[in-house]
């Protein structure tokens, strides 16, 4: 995949995930938790989302490089 083929998926999993987000105010740099406000159980839904969709295991020693649509673009191409 394209990165952003991944992006776009990323976001598409964020959207499922917390519905009151929306894509297009999704910036490269935003942090889930900290400005789109993911509680901790909203991102336990987007790993296991994201684990279903690319088949990528993701350690809670990781989830900090899938922070930011823009590291999680970068960790799920080095993991895919």
């Amino acid at each position: 995949m394209t990165p952003q083929e991944l992006k776009a998926a990323f976001i598409e999993e964020l959207i499922k995930v917390a519905p009151d987000i929306e894509a297009d105010m999704v910036g490269d740099d935003d942090h889930i938790q900290d400005d789109l406000e993911l509680d901790s159980m909203d991102v336990l839904n987007l790993v296991t989302a994201l684990h279903a969709r690319f088949g990528v295991d993701i350690p809670e020693s990781d989830y900090p490089q899938i922070a930011t649509p823009a590291l999680a673009v970068a960790y799920l191409a080095k993991s895919g």
